[in-house]
């Protein structure tokens, strides 16, 4: 079996599942957000439910629309706080949470072999931890909520084996906007996606979290990646209960098996309005940008900061460029703040905003205008994601997002540390 198929055979209590099949699984940690989780907190009370499965295993996470930007999004708070403490679920509030994503692993929620499911389509993000991790309805998320189960189908598995090594200033981004360049945003629709090969090896568990968060994108039913000591380190600093590992079989059966040679792979820039869009950023020089954004659950951890930072060391946001960086999590914030990341990125005419999706979603902290363009570290440049219809959004990794934000145009990081 794949790893996929482990994971999900071992939540239904068989020894073997096959793609497929209709199956129920018990899941390990059920997570909404103040994105969709007013709707699954009003259908576990429409559906009669008092109590939920086990407080310890659902967790509500507030960072969508926090701080709150408007009344409607106060409103939905009240009643996500009110839930929470009546059910004395796990949650996490303004001033002691982070985008959800980044949270979740930190806090040590996530582990190796788990089944979660969540109320966001970037619950994907966990199969960075060899975890079977997926996005959900907000209906199906109150039925999980209330039993501790769901169904789904066992899904085909693709095998993305990674060779050669990486340029300079390429990292997790630019292999998984190359990646869905390739196979389209319909490429893996309903199937498992694992990542393997040397370069995935290299690769820190930060970028990791960036491939895995992308992975539907593509379409993707989860994204995991091997278990090997670079996720034992991360997990053991952080787990308060057994996991297992899995591995997939060496007889394992795929959908397909894609090798991609990386050798002399660009930053990727993904042009409007898809993340297939992806291009060389060689042949995105020039394009002339209003507003920068690095942060989201896709790059919003330490070492994407720390790469900003670099960047941003000694230079200055040009004046026609508004500059947004958003730690992904409070724990992350604080980090920044010990390493003077945060001092740096103000002296270079930065803002800098608690953790939030913020303007991801389109919600706030950086909703952009009609005709302006943003380039952004975010995961989706879909028409209208981050405010007017009318505006591009242009996707990349954080080095080329702060060399741009430096020049008011889009660049190669290169340009930026040769001045």
């Amino acid at each position: 079996m794949t790893v996929a198929e482990k994971i999900l055979a071992a939540h239904t209590g068989r020894k073997s599942v096959q793609p497929g099949e209709f199956v129920n699984v018990t899941v390990d940690l059920v997570m909404t957000t103040d994105g969709t989780g007013l709707i699954s907190v009003r259908q576990f009370q429409k559906m009669g439910a008092k109590k939920v499965f086990d407080p310890n295993k659902v967790v509500l996470v507030m960072d969508h629309f926090v701080p709150a930007p408007n009344v409607e999004s106060a409103e939905t708070g009240r009643v996500l706080r009110e839930f929470a403490f009546q059910q004395g679920t796990l949650f996490y509030d303004v001033g002691r949470s982070g985008i959800v994503h980044v949270l979740l692993p930190e806090q040590g929620l996530v582990l190796p072999g788990d089944v979660v499911v969540g109320g966001d389509s970037h619950t994907c993000t966990y199969g960075a931890l060899g975890a079977f991790a997926t996005g959900m309805g907000a209906t199906d998320i109150a039925y999980a909520m209330a039993f501790g189960q769901t169904w789904m189908r066992v899904p085909e598995s693709i095998r993305l084996v990674y060779q050669g090594h990486l340029l300079p200033w390429v990292g997790g981004k630019d292999l998984i906007l190359y990646t869905i360049s390739q196979i389209g945003v319909e490429g893996a629709n309903y199937k498992a996606i694992e990542f393997t090969g040397p370069v995935i090896e290299a690769l820190n568990m930060d970028e990791r979290f960036t491939m895995a968060n992308m992975a539907i994108e593509a379409g993707a039913k989860a994204g995991l990646f091997p278990v090997d000591e670079e996720t034992l380190i991360y997990v053991k600093e952080r787990a308060k209960r057994p996991y297992t590992v899995y591995q997939p079989d060496p007889d394992a059966v795929y959908a397909q098996t894609l090798e991609i040679n990386v050798c002399s792979l660009e930053p990727q820039v993904a042009f409007p309005h898809s993340p297939a869009n992806a291009r060389p950023v060689s042949e995105a020089k020039g394009v002339e940008i209003d507003q920068a954004v690095i942060g989201s659950c896709t790059n919003g951890r330490i070492t994407d900061l720390r790469i900003a930072a670099r960047l941003l060391a000694g230079r200055k946001i040009h004046p026609k460029v508004r500059c947004i960086i958003l730690p992904g999590s409070q724990e992350v914030y604080l980090e920044a703040l010990r390493e003077g990341l945060i001092e740096t990125f103000i002296q270079a005419g930065a803002a800098v905003s608690t953790p939030t999706c913020g303007p991801c979603p389109g919600g706030h902290l950086g909703v952009v205008a009609a005709g302006e363009r943003c380039i952004s570290t975010t995961n989706r440049n879909f028409i209208g994601r981050m405010g007017s219809p009318k505006a591009e959004i242009y996707l990349a990794n954080p080095s080329v997002v702060a060399a741009s934000s430096v020049e008011g145009r889009i660049v190669h990081p290169q340009e930026v540390v040769r001045r």
